[in-house]
């Protein structure tokens, strides 16, 4: 069965959201400095503006200007969708044109993104994920000197030691783990929640990648740490940037080979297993609170369940 289509409904599914409507980076063009600046001479050229790791909220929408109306600052190349070429302006906060208020970090709006925005979201992610690395990489990490941006905003050379500095996105494993005859009425479904959550509120378990480790072996060894459950088969679902700051989430489906619960109780606080009807149940009376609809925890759970599911962050 494919992941995009849930046991229960037999629908097929939307698959991850912000990983759909992918742009054309032009990785090609990023040194070619006449053509970047044909690209910024055209008026259908739309434009984010990004001061430090902010970008403007206005009206509901995410803010995109023609190049005439950008600010001065760095230009980063996006790339090409639908014919029309995007850029992102890197500003330095003191230099914020407009209102302060309209400037958001994207943590505040990624839940409720537009429709639009939606189709937007992986120029966006591009963007905040290029502007987080620039404004955390200040210094040559071999020898400390200063780093210079070059090819469009991708690349930072040190002017002391020569060496090239590129983005880096961190991988984290999400998964949905489950247990019991697939399409089932008895199949379980593993959530957890953190002990900063308000009470009710679950997702599926999550954790950074080791260095040496596999993915699949990440996904067992996280599983095991914060809820003392045993995985055996993984399988991978999808992924989803997530430039908060830096991270690349790679979802799976894992099969549970050992179901007892023992919580590490730091970054799970009580885990428990759900049957579709008790999940539907529970989400439908607001006493469990599931992941908004944009995240890849969203997706990962409702594949399993068959269709949405009732309630949001």
């Amino acid at each position: 069965m494919s992941h995009d289509q849930g046991h229960g409904g037999g629908r097929i599914l939307p698959h991850v959201a912000l990983s759909q409507h992918a742009h054309d980076r032009q990785g090609v063009r990023r040194a070619d400095d006449a053509w970047l600046e044909e690209r910024w001479a055209d008026p259908s050229t739309r434009v984010l503006v990004i001061s430090g790791t902010r970008l403007r909220h206005a009206n509901g929408r995410i803010a995109w200007v023609a190049p005439q109306e950008a600010p001065e600052g760095l230009r980063v190349l996006l790339g090409e969708r639908d014919g029309v070429h995007h850029f992102a302006v890197v500003v330095d906060p003191s230099r914020v044109p407009g209102d302060r208020e309209e400037w958001v970090v994207l943590r505040e709006i990624v839940q409720t993104l537009a429709d639009q925005d939606i189709v937007d979201a992986p120029l966006v992610l591009h963007a905040v994920g290029l502007a987080e690395w620039l404004w955390s990489t200040k210094h040559c990490p071999r020898c400390g000197g200063r780093l210079e941006a070059r090819q469009a905003g991708h690349v930072l050379r040190c002017t002391s030691c020569g060496k090239d500095q590129f983005p880096r996105s961190d991988p984290a494993v999400i998964m949905v783990v489950t247990d019991g005859e697939p399409g089932s009425a008895d199949e379980r479904a593993l959530l957890g929640r953190s002990p900063s959550w308000p009470q009710g509120r679950y997702s599926t378990l999550a954790g950074f990648v080791e260095p040496g480790e596999t993915m699949e072996d990440a996904v067992r060894r996280e599983v095991q740490e914060e809820t003392g459950v045993v995985v055996g088969e993984v399988a991978y679902f999808g992924s989803q940037p997530w430039p908060l700051p830096a991270s690349l989430m790679v979802g799976f489906t894992a099969r549970a080979t050992q179901t007892e619960i023992d919580v590490d109780g730091s970054e799970i606080e009580e885990a428990q297993w759900f049957t579709r009807e008790e999940m539907r149940a529970e989400a439908e009376s607001g006493r469990l609170v599931l992941p908004g609809g944009v995240s890849i925890s969203r997706s990962l759970i409702e594949s399993w369940y068959g269709g949405p599911l009732p309630g949001h962050w």
